[in-house]
């Protein structure tokens, strides 16, 4: 299921509204057989071991783009209008894991200087291990979500935690999976506000 508008085009409208640059990724995904799909969404819902499989060889091809428009933004911030040192990365869902495929993979061109990754999937990266220049992250998911990837946020939080870097938490009771901009009469409704303000204390928005 893709949700670029809910978790892509309206996000990046927002944050537009507060001033700050954004752009929304169109990496590659598999299967382009549209037949295939049903099949695709009915394994992921549960969550088989085959298609965690399958998902983390489009992973790596999706985490190349991301890469590369990682370094084309870096390397046209100046025509861009854009500050080369705070240039981010933040991702829903699957989008989550390639948000932190590219945080495991950076080279110093490419690297995010902040990210936020929003109820990540991270069963499908394997085990990891906290790079040590890792960026600050900004972790956004609901404790009820369908796939209980509340649990891999936790642990991701915690990770970036104990390896002494800057991560910050929001874990809401209720929102369930795939909120983005959503409108749930929620208060994981205001994520993004949450997020506007951390990004303002941490220096990366100046108001």
């Amino acid at each position: 299921m893709l949700s670029i508008n809910s978790e892509g085009v309206d996000v990046a409208k927002w944050l537009n509204t507060k001033g700050i640059t954004a752009f929304v990724l169109k990496y590659r995904l598999l299967p382009e057989n549209n037949n295939a799909l049903p099949n695709e969404t009915e394994e992921n819902q549960n969550a088989s071991s085959a298609m965690t499989k399958k998902m983390s060889k489009v992973l790596e091809l999706a985490t190349s783009d991301g890469l590369n428009a990682m370094a084309y933004v870096r390397g046209n911030a100046k025509e861009l209008g854009i500050d080369p040192n705070k240039i981010g990365f933040m991702g829903f869902s699957a989008g989550g894991a390639v948000t932190m495929g590219v945080t495991f993979n950076y080279t110093k061109n490419n690297r995010p200087d902040f990210i936020v990754p929003v109820y990540p999937w991270m069963t499908v990266l394997g085990n990891y291990t906290v790079p040590l220049n890792a960026p600050p992250m900004f972790i956004i998911c609901a404790s009820d979500d369908q796939y209980d990837l509340a649990h891999e946020s936790v642990e991701l939080y915690s990770a970036w935690s104990k390896s002494g870097m800057n991560a910050e938490l929001h874990m809401y009771s209720k929102g369930g999976h795939g909120f983005g901009m959503k409108t749930q009469h929620l208060p994981s409704d205001n994520w993004i506000e949450r997020f506007y303000e951390w990004a303002v204390a941490e220096k990366i928005v100046v108001q």
